[in-house]
């Protein structure tokens, strides 16, 4: 049995996108698409679904206030251009949050923790992808970049600075919010405007700074409330 998929976003090319992603897994389906929530309110009242890709930010109502109004809802995976309401949706019982553009590796791991918290047998019909390497553009170059060795990134101007272990470096013109969405669910944090961690290096954190070895690194004024508890839970 296929797992019924419901789309629901105003941006046609979002739509696209997730429908592309989901024809390439045999298990999944679309049974419909909604460019807003109100729509989506109506396809729920007559057809069975099984997982929803919501975005936040449409108009009339919210994603989020879209979800709070029903009192049955399938299961949810956000899909938003914006981190900052990552801490409000987790409180919802989401399955899980995707940045836009949705990458197809991102994607198949939102499918793959779906399956797994829906039952033990549909938790047999993914194998998860292997994510120890990343590639980062530098140049015509592309570097093959193993994410345990990443201890954080710093962003300069247009260009950001991957700080590695044993003192490796590596400049790439890159911005800050791409490598983000590179680096999602693979442990790495964004505390900064012109910061991101890896998760596994921290040694010390407080509520304005973490530490990675002996570097302490700030956390941005409007990333505090998130930062601070995601570090406290981790």
């Amino acid at each position: 049995m296929k797992i019924k998929c419901l789309l629901v976003d105003d941006e046609p090319l979002a739509i696209s996108l997730l429908q592309n992603h989901i024809s390439k897994l045999d298990y999944f389906e679309v049974v419909g698409t909604c460019p807003n929530a109100l729509k989506a309110a109506d396809v729920l009242r007559t057809t069975a679904v099984d997982l929803m890709f919501l975005d936040i930010k449409m108009p009339q109502i919210t994603g989020i206030d879209f979800l709070k109004t029903l009192k049955n809802p399938p299961a949810v995976i956000f899909t938003t251009a914006y981190r900052e309401y990552a801490l409000e949706s987790y409180e919802l019982d989401i399955v899980d949050y995707l940045l836009k553009p949705v990458t197809f590796d991102r994607f198949f791991k939102a499918a793959d923790r779906y399956l797994r918290i829906s039952g033990p047998v549909n938790s047999k019909i993914i194998t998860p992808l292997q994510e120890d390497y990343i590639y980062i553009k530098n140049g015509p170059k592309f570097n093959k970049v193993n994410v345990d060795t990443i201890l954080y990134i710093e962003s300069v101007k247009d260009y950001i600075i991957v700080h590695q272990k044993e003192g490796v470096k590596l400049n790439a013109k890159y911005k800050i919010s791409d490598i983000e969405i590179e680096l999602q669910d693979k442990n790495f944090l964004r505390i900064h405007r012109s910061f991101i961690i890896n998760l596994k290096n921290i040694t010390a954190f407080t509520p304005y700074d973490v530490e990675i070895g002996n570097i302490e690194i700030p956390i941005g004024a409007s990333y505090k409330e998130y930062v601070f508890k995601i570090l406290k839970n981790s």
